[in-house]
């Protein structure tokens, strides 16, 4: 069987929502391989993109209840007839580079529901709380026709926000009295936030987590409007994931948003934009790895980091080393493309 074949026939198994074929098409795209890189690129462009699900992005603080909201998010949305697809990213060892990928196991339920699907990948070296390859992901699950697309980050954090440049809303889920966690967050994160989650408000923590959705709503109003927001937009409201309280209202907070959104064309040009982001950010990893695999410049590096770790250079002029050749270079093709027109 040639490779067009096998491409067209995994692209074939997507459409029709074959869970492993998504899983193998998933796969593909995460696989650094430069053949593999290829039948991707095959793939998504046989696959088009016609199909648009909700993608819902989701982080938030260690502890608190990711998981668990995830499930009982999800079951709720399935419960309702939707297909909801669910891309968690685990944090990779900095040590072995290794995963657990153990978010499935703790979404057992929601693993076994024939409407889910759930693909736990690695964050490897990619900063910002999602893998490298999240994007083509959620297109492979739009694809396969999943009504919501669920985008679950490592966890909170300063760069956090990558997740909001393929997400249609961006959900900050945390937990009461967590200290001074408001001046940690408030900045980069809790400005990309639709909507701020106050979770485990059940038992002797209802109190608590009443109080901190209060400080959060204060917050949210100190904060400059946005353009894609309509007027009350950001909320903070409290959720209880395990006793499935308050799920209702924030799904419905979150179909008064995207609605108003798509009346209003910011659905529309928020995608757009965010495909403008992906472009330059595929166009930046792309010549990074040129310059990785170029023989000339990795041994410049070499020679250049040998220097730098016996402190012979500074790290600045060291890089001004490398990066000298590669300008003289672009200025001479450019000069040589301009004479020849």
């Amino acid at each position: 069987m040639s490779r067009t074949t096998d491409i067209k026939a995994l692209a074939q198994g997507v459409q029709s929502g074959d869970r492993r074929a998504l899983a193998r098409a998933i796969t593909l795209v995460e696989s650094g391989r430069a053949d593999h890189r290829a039948d991707a690129l095959d793939l998504l462009e046989m696959l088009g993109t016609q199909k648009q699900a909700l993608r819902i992005g989701l982080s938030g603080t260690p502890g608190v209840g990711k998981s668990t909201f995830i499930e009982s998010f999800g079951l709720m949305l399935t419960g309702m007839g939707k297909r909801v697809a669910v891309l968690a990213v685990d944090p990779s060892s900095a040590r072995s580079g290794g995963s657990i990928l153990g978010d499935k196991t703790r979404m057992d339920h929601l693993a076994r529901d024939p409407n889910a699907f759930i693909r736990p990948s690695p964050s490897q070296t990619q900063l910002g709380g999602v893998a490298r390859r999240s994007r083509e992901a959620v297109a492979l699950c739009e694809a396969a026709g999943f009504d919501v697309v669920l985008i679950e980050t490592v966890g909170v954090g300063q760069s956090e926000t990558v997740v909001a440049q393929m997400a249609d809303l961006f959900v900050l889920l945390l937990a009461p009295a967590g200290g001074d966690e408001l001046q940690g967050v408030k900045r980069g994160i809790m400005e990309m936030a639709d909507l701020i989650l106050v979770n485990k408000a059940d038992g002797d923590l209802k109190p608590q987590a009443m109080r901190t959705c209060a400080d959060y709503a204060g917050a949210l109003r100190l904060l400059r409007k946005r353009a894609q927001d309509p007027d009350g937009f950001p909320k903070a409201l409290t959720i209880s994931a395990l006793e499935v309280h308050g799920l209702e209202a924030a799904w419905k907070e979150m179909e008064t948003l995207i609605q108003w959104r798509r009346n209003n064309s910011i659905w529309t040009a928020t995608r757009e934009a965010q495909a403008a982001y992906w472009f330059g950010e595929d166009v930046r990893n792309g010549l990074l790895d040129m310059l990785r695999n170029d023989p000339q410049t990795a041994a410049r590096m070499k020679a250049a980091e040998a220097d730098v770790k016996a402190g012979r250079t500074p790290p600045t002029a060291a890089a001004e080393q490398v990066l000298e050749p590669l300008r003289l270079r672009l200025g001479g093709d450019a000069g040589q493309t301009g004479s020849e027109t």
